[in-house]
């Protein structure tokens, strides 16, 4: 199929540079191919900006990169309208978002206001400067970075409208001990930062795109899907359960796993294992809930308490 053969290209490929986030690359194509945008969580030093950055290298395409930080304003995201004294007139000048993929690169650190700026571009892939729309380019996908908020100074938490525009949050783990003999082995020999190439361009992102929409979501399935989101919505640890958007982003996560797994339909193990990733982030527990639990731990008990059907009709 050919979607598996483009990610095994681009496994190869992103691993010149990147060691060990085979996982990672799957759930970022899942993302690309379902219009979804990525946010990226660890400690610092693990690889998060070197991975986007190499990610949106191999899909073609122009990339932009912000440098986020408090002083940072929506105009240098968005872009401004100035005036041209050579012209006398004014002018349009679009910012970085005006791109096909755009790395927010800690984006924690900038204020909340100017985290706002990303919130049409998100949602309706376009962006308004001084009354005037520009419609972004295709595809369009922000790769947003953060350190946790917990253990660093001068962050601030994303909203919870931004938040919800995240399709996906990955979170990277420590690197194994042989994958890190691999990086320092890389480093010995001068070989850390290899050029890579495109692997997809934009007719086959196009193309895969359309394979998505036709993977069948049985009556089954979507039994179950629905289940998972409406016990978020009731659960008395959680405050702020699963929105229509979370439903959506679930049904076309399950999807995109299907069709990277070889199969035109979706089976119920592809809702629970999309799930950590796409409802994680966007459940709030309640104030007591929180000082002995997390949002993953509850999401992790309340998708086991949830029986998975045994028999899909297809």
């Amino acid at each position: 199929m050919e979607v598996a053969n483009k990610l095994e290209q681009l496994k190869i490929e992103i691993g010149r540079n990147v060691v060990g986030r085979d996982d990672e690359i799957e759930m970022m194509m899942i993302a690309l191919l379902s219009n979804g945008h990525i946010l990226m969580e660890s400690v610092p030093g693990t690889g998060k900006t070197l991975l986007a950055k190499t990610f949106a290298c191999t899909i073609s395409g122009q990339f932009s990169r912000i440098q986020f930080t408090p002083d940072v304003l929506p105009s240098d995201i968005t872009g401004i309208q100035f005036f041209n004294p050579k012209l006398q007139e004014f002018e349009l000048k679009p910012g970085p978002i005006v791109t096909n993929i755009l790395l927010a690169d800690e984006i924690n650190r900038a204020t909340p206001r100017t985290q706002s700026s990303l919130l049409e571009a998100m949602e309706e892939h376009q962006v308004t400067i001084d009354g005037h729309t520009i419609p972004l380019k295709f595809p369009f996908l922000v790769i947003a970075t953060q350190n946790p908020v917990e253990s660093q100074q001068g962050t601030f938490q994303l909203p919870v409208a931004q938040m919800d525009r995240f399709f996906i949050k990955l979170s990277l783990r420590y690197p194994e001990i042989n994958e890190e003999r691999e990086m320092i082995k890389k480093h010995r020999f001068g070989t850390s930062a290899k050029e890579v190439k495109p692997v997809m361009n934009e007719e086959d992102i196009n193309s895969l795109k359309q394979e998505i929409m036709n993977v069948k979501l049985t009556e089954v399935v979507e039994d179950y899907l629905l289940q998972i989101v409406r016990k978020t919505r009731n659960h008395s640890s959680i405050e702020l359960g699963i929105s229509p958007r979370g439903t959506l982003a679930l049904v076309k996560a399950a999807q995109g796993r299907a069709l990277i797994k070889g199969r035109k339909y979706v089976v119920p193990n592809d809702v629970k294992e999309m799930a950590p990733f796409v409802l994680g982030h966007r459940i709030y527990l309640s104030a007591e809930a929180s000082l002995t639990m997390t949002p993953e731990k509850v999401l992790e008990e309340l998708l086991e308490s949830i029986p998975l059907p045994v028999e899909v009709e297809v």
